[in-house]
């Protein structure tokens, strides 16, 4: 990114209103990050249920969707192999996750007329490219998974007058 008189930028940062931009002299390039100004709203309140990103984390965000998202990455998959897949899921609490899922468009449910009935999950398009948004947080998690278990098992709490 040249400036106005065709030169690169000196190192360092720039700021200007919502914007921060790092030039490195080592790459020819700026990394501009947008700062997103999110207002503080109470969970529940009418402002909180117009605000989207909270509108779907507070659905994907739980402690099985991005699982079970994950483990239909790769096609279709019935209900009892993706129970065992994921493993420390109650059978009543994947119904449930599969449920929500579906109701905001992020998977589809297949019933086959058969006895038992055979039920199979897969991601639709619009689960397809949520989960390419989060490929960037399950590889540093990958990378990281270590590091943070053992930051966690040095980590000594404050004590209770501390904290606050």
């Amino acid at each position: 990114m040249n400036t106005a008189d065709g030169n690169f930028p000196q190192e360092g940062f720039s700021t200007a209103p919502g914007i921060l931009a790092v030039t490195t002299l080592s790459l020819p390039i700026t990394i501009v990050m947008v700062n997103l100004i999110i207002p503080s709203v109470q969970r529940g309140s009418p402002d909180a249920e117009k605000c989207p990103v909270r509108d779907v984390l507070d659905r994907i965000g739980d402690r099985w969707s991005l699982l079970v998202l994950l483990n239909l990455c790769r096609g279709p998959v019935r209900f009892t192999a993706l129970k065992r897949a994921i493993g420390d899921i109650s059978q009543r609490m994947l119904a449930k996750t599969v449920r929500t899922l579906e109701q905001d468009g992020l998977v589809t449910r297949k019933v086959y007329p058969t006895v038992p009935p055979k039920v199979e999950y897969a991601l639709t398009a619009m689960g397809t490219s949520l989960l390419e948004k989060f490929q960037p947080l399950v590889e540093w998690a990958d990378e990281n998974h270590q590091a943070v278990r053992e930051a966690r098992a040095r980590y000594v709490p404050p004590a209770a007058a501390e904290a606050l």
